[in-house]
This record gives C-alpha cells, structure tokens and sequence, in this order.
C-alpha cells in the first residue's frame, strides 16, 4: 500500500508467512506523527479531549468525521516533543493503534490486520514483542492488537452513526477560526465543519430527546465547548522549547486498556 491514512507508510497483511520473525518494539517516540496537525476521533473519546484538544468535524457529505486539532498550520503537530514524546495527557486511539490498521477490499464486509513495516519499531531482531510464536501461532500481543482494532472498528461505526444523524438534522456550518494570540499577532484556520449552535435550539422536542436518548446531545455540547481550545493549542507555537530527552524505556499504555 502506498502513504495512507496520515501516518502510514507500507501497510502489509500481517501473516505468519511474512512475519513469523517479527517484533514490534513501540515506546513513548510518536515522531511518526509530527507532521499531523489533526487525527480522526473517535465519540467514545469526546471526554477525554474536551479539556485540552479543539474538536471539529472533517471531510465531505457522507464521509464526515471528528477530528482532534493538534495544529494551527499544515505539516505541524504542535503535541510532539523534540524527542518525540507526547506533550498530551491525551493519546487518540487514531495514533495509539499504530503501526497497526484494519484493511478492506469488500466496502468492510470483511477486513485484514496490516501493520507499517516502515516503522522503525518493527523488526527480525527480537526486540518487543513476537506477532507470532515458533509455530506460527498468534501470540497474545497480536490478540491484543486485533481486540484493539476490533474495538476501535466498533466505535468507528458507532461515531458515523452519530454524524450522520447531525448531517441529517443539517446542525453542520463551515467555520473559520480566528483568534489572537498573546503576542498580538492574528491567526485563521479553516477547512472544518462545527454543529450550528442556533439550529441546534431550533430543533423540536422530539430530535432533541432523540439525540439526548441516545447520548449525542453530551457529544455535541463536548464538541462546542471544546473550541475554546483552539488559543491554547495555537499558544503552544511561541511557548514549546526543546524538552528534556526522556530515559530509555516504555511508557504506552497497554492496548487492551485504553479507551477507544
């Protein structure tokens, strides 16, 4: 496969045939996302990220999706350290589940594990953890991985739910943000979609109890008030200094564990 999905390089079908000697070694470095100012969201995480992230709305009719900021300008994440470390007390499951993801051929009847053999964590030598054992069996690492992605396909399916019954209330606006930082100077960031606070009240009784029954009403008032963050992340440009390197050893937290 070539560059998709943001962040991958060479995703391959993870098989015992091709990876019966393969490891992955994955720490607390996510250079591999330094040049993502935005990631996919999933609705399960909209409590998570409303007190540091500005949530938003990307892409086309029928293809919309939450998305985290992590930037104000192309090219840039401004939650990536110098040394790579996550600068966030938040990492979207988007960059958590990698150097795995779900492949399709079949619109997503069916779908298949590939991981991003141009990951520097992956590896013959033995460091990290084994896909498979000597006989060609998953190891629990993989299990993991697939638990993982099989979670995170669930809540991908649950989140377009949830937009396409925005879309079909029609609550979403193009929006510019505007903002000034401490310094004075002025920014705009656009290309994103945010709910319509005064069609949103306009709405009757009736979809308002059908978005508050089925939990989209909190997502929506998490997205608006999540906005508010769009200075902070824009600040971090004039306060990041090159941060300490940090020791050796890794600080990811477990797959299995992590809320998608």
């Amino acid at each position: 496969m070539t560059k998709q999905l943001l962040i991958y390089d060479k995703a391959v079908p993870v098989s015992p045939k091709q990876h019966l000697n393969t490891s992955v070694k994955f720490g607390a470095d996510y250079s591999f996302a330094r040049e993502v100012n935005s990631v996919p969201l999933m609705s399960v995480e909209f409590e998570f990220c409303v007190g540091e992230y500005a949530i938003v709305f990307a892409g086309e009719a029928g293809t919309i999706m939450p998305v985290a900021m992590l930037g104000v300008r192309d090219h840039e994440n401004l939650y990536v350290g110098a040394s790579g470390e996550w600068l966030g007390k938040y990492i979207p499951a988007f960059l958590r589940r990698y150097p795995f993801v779900f492949s399709s051929n079949d619109d997503g009847k069916t779908f298949t594990l590939c991981v991003d053999e141009d990951y520097s964590g992956v590896n013959t030598e033995g460091r990290g953890e084994r896909l498979f054992d000597s006989a060609g069996e998953r190891t629990q690492y993989l299990q993991n991985v697939l638990n993982f992605l099989q979670a995170y396909q669930v809540q991908f399916l649950a989140t377009r739910k949830f937009v396409q019954m925005l879309e079909e209330l029609q609550l979403f606006d193009p929006m510019e943000a505007q903002f000034t930082l401490r310094s004075g100077q002025q920014m705009k960031l656009g290309g994103f979609k945010v709910v319509n606070r005064e069609r949103l009240r306009q709405l009757d009784g009736q979809k308002l109890a059908e978005l508050a029954r089925s939990g989209g009403l909190d997502l929506i008032y998490s997205h608006l008030h999540s906005l508010r963050n769009f200075t902070p992340i824009a600040e971090r440009m004039a306060q990041a200094v090159p941060p300490l390197a940090l020791p050796n050893g890794s600080t990811s937290e477990a797959l299995e564990s992590a809320p998608v």
